[in-house]
């Protein structure tokens, strides 16, 4: 067995949907960045690929890779399963928090975790998604953008 863990954070832009582990959150603002922006499944396909020690999501797929230019991020999370797969790993489990003092996203935890146990061939009790605020405290707290923190467990095949 094997535990890894992954890190992201992305700004809040003007007139991009909010995507959030797969879910599109109902939000005034998106996050800037290269793909769609999903800092959650970031930070889950971060902590897979740390745990079977195969590199980064930026290393996989680069910032400056026009073929991954608004891709959806549930297909990087699959690509990430499968390169896993193919080193001879299975995810065990997924636990993830996304730090955001705004939009509350209680209503949509469960989607999340749906969208990522299907895309990992994993139970839905096998993914664990929380959300929590800064108390406005930095980048978070000040509602500049969105961060998320996910620990994983793989095992050998």
């Amino acid at each position: 067995m094997r535990i890894g863990h992954g890190y992201d954070v992305h700004a809040f832009c003007e007139g991009r949907p909010l995507v959030l582990g797969g879910v599109t959150v109902p939000y005034c603002k998106g996050l800037a960045g290269h793909s769609d922006a999903d800092v959650l499944i970031h930070a889950v396909c971060d902590s897979l690929l740390g745990a079977a020690a195969l590199g980064d999501i930026g290393q996989l797929f680069p910032d400056n890779d026009p073929a991954t230019l608004g891709i959806d991020s549930r297909i990087l999370l699959r690509k990430v399963d499968g390169l896993l797969r193919q080193n001879g790993y299975r995810v065990v489990n997924v636990d993830a928090t996304v730090i955001a003092q705004q939009p509350k996203l209680c209503d949509y935890v469960k989607a999340m975790r749906q969208c990522m146990a299907l895309d990992l061939s994993v139970p839905l009790s096998s993914v664990s998604v929380k959300a929590t605020t800064e108390e406005g405290l930095g980048f978070t707290g000040a509602g500049q953008g969105i961060a998320a923190h996910a620990v994983c467990l793989i095992e050998a095949l």
